[in-house]
């Protein structure tokens, strides 16, 4: 049209302004907005509750976000239990509730309640290792030890349901687990030696 002449560099120039203008625009927020935003009731409430951790009753106040593994590692100072995945993918977090394994990762503090925690500071008394502690030193069934405290509690686990496990009970009880280092084979192979060993 007559008068109204632009280059290609002009035309593609305005558009971008328009563009990133309406694409922004939403993102300001209002005051309402902000005003809205702060009168918003945080989900992080606190609770105080009291976790029953290798034999002793802890009290704690704890957000009702956080995780068990985080309680165990943060306030409780048990770093033994090791936060992999954080999503229950890696089982690097196990922990025994009520003598059974379950991913700590996987669980709040605020849900676990009149259960017994147990980590791998407390799967043996005072100073003294448990077989299954004893036979992965033995059987070299660690490398790097990220993993170690959750396989262990898991092999001591079957142990206690099973007292005489075999190679596929072994792998079944350690399914869950990833070893970046690989040392499955001595996984089993100790396993076996503390299930010998307790059995005398």
């Amino acid at each position: 049209m007559a008068g109204f002449e632009f280059s290609r560099r002009e035309v593609l120039g305005g558009s971008i302004c328009v563009t990133v203008g309406v694409g922004t625009a939403g993102a300001v927020p209002t005051a309402a907005a902000a005003e809205v935003a702060q009168k918003r009731p945080s989900s992080a409430a606190i609770h105080e509750i009291a976790l029953r951790v290798n034999g002793v009753d802890r009290p704690l106040r704890v957000e009702s976000r956080t995780t068990l593994a985080e309680t165990l590692r943060g306030p409780l100072r048990l770093t033994g239990t090791k936060i992999g995945c954080n999503r229950g993918s890696c089982s690097a977090c196990t922990v025994w509730l009520d003598g059974e394994p379950a991913c700590s990762c996987m669980m709040l503090a605020v849900e676990v309640g009149a259960r017994a925690v147990t980590t791998i500071e407390g799967l043996a008394p005072g100073d003294d290792l448990h077989p299954v502690q004893e036979a992965f030193v033995a059987h070299d069934a660690m490398q790097c030890g990220f993993c170690t405290p959750g396989m262990a509690m898991s092999a001591a686990a079957l142990l206690e349901r099973n007292a005489d496990p075999t190679d596929e009970d072994v792998k079944r009880a350690i399914s869950g687990h990833i070893c970046r280092c690989g040392t499955y084979p001595h996984v089993v192979a100790a396993t076996l030696a503390a299930a010998k060993a307790r059995r005398g």
